[in-house]
């Protein structure tokens, strides 16, 4: 299959180009504000609408500088030490999840000491929007015809604009698929189904974590990392952790008894 031509300009306005890669961040912000905000509603937190607006701003904050700052650390550090200059160029691209996550905690870390809330409130939260954003953010990649997976002899395959010609996996869309929109309800029914403090945020880590790994195998991996070991990319070492600890505080926290039956049994 030939790549479907999309122009990753939407819209442009004089001097001024809007790119969908860009878009589906706004997305994912305004996205991230309104499931907050009916969260916040259901769970009684003492947070006006000025507050949620804050607590997003951290959260772009920590997204952006942790993402950055996570793919010049994982991905490409020698590069950045020998080109300077190029560690802002995020025009350029370069953005990772797993420093981007590490951001968004820390954000909220700050936020909620600020504000004086539980902190893993705040990250139960985060865990129904980060879906959100992934999946959109997944979107955006699959438009620009980057990070794209593996050579596939299968029908789905695709020859992506600036490849070696070679039919590829979209991963794009696996990941659009798995840790957008299966990974949100997986997280979403958690939610409500445990009480617990914790569990959304934790079933996020899990879910992520195991997801991210299995498409990896199916991505193209980073060519100035390659594979370690002969198998496994940057992304899976990194994803496979995130996998083991949550996995273990689900199922910590899925066996400790509600509030209500603690109360039934006095």
């Amino acid at each position: 299959m030939q790549f479907p031509h999309i122009d990753p300009i939407f819209l442009s306005i004089g001097p001024l180009q809007f790119r969908w890669y860009g878009l589906m961040y706004v997305l994912s912000f305004i996205a991230t504000y309104f499931i907050i905000r009916s969260e916040v509603a259901r769970k009684k937190l003492a947070l006006t609408s000025d507050d949620i607006a804050d607590l997003v701003f951290y959260g772009a904050m920590g997204v952006v500088l942790g993402g950055r700052t996570g793919y010049i650390l994982f991905y490409n550090l020698g590069y950045y030490l020998v080109n300077p200059l190029k560690l802002l160029a995020v025009w350029e691209g370069g953005m990772s999840f797993h420093g981007g996550f590490l951001g968004v905690v820390l954000a909220f870390w700050l936020y909620a000491s600020r504000k004086r809330i539980p902190f893993f409130a705040l990250i139960d939260m985060a865990a129904l929007c980060a879906p959100v954003g992934l999946g959109l953010g997944r979107i955006g990649n699959f438009i620009n015809g980057e990070l794209y997976g593996r050579a596939t002899d299968a029908a789905w395959g695709i020859i992506f604009p600036g490849s070696d010609g070679i039919p590829r996996h979209p991963s794009q869309l696996y990941e659009a698929f798995l840790e957008g929109l299966v990974l949100f309800f997986i997280v979403r029914t958690m939610s409500h189904r445990y009480p617990a403090t914790g569990i959304a945020g934790w079933s996020f880590v899990a879910g992520y974590g195991l997801f991210r790994f299995l498409i990896e195998f199916f991505r193209q991996p980073d060519a100035q990392l390659g594979t370690f070991f002969g198998l496994f990319s940057m992304g899976q070492l990194l994803s496979l952790p995130m996998f083991l600890l949550g996995s273990f505080f689900v199922f910590s926290l899925s066996q400790r008894p509600s509030a209500e039956t603690i109360r039934n049994k006095k």
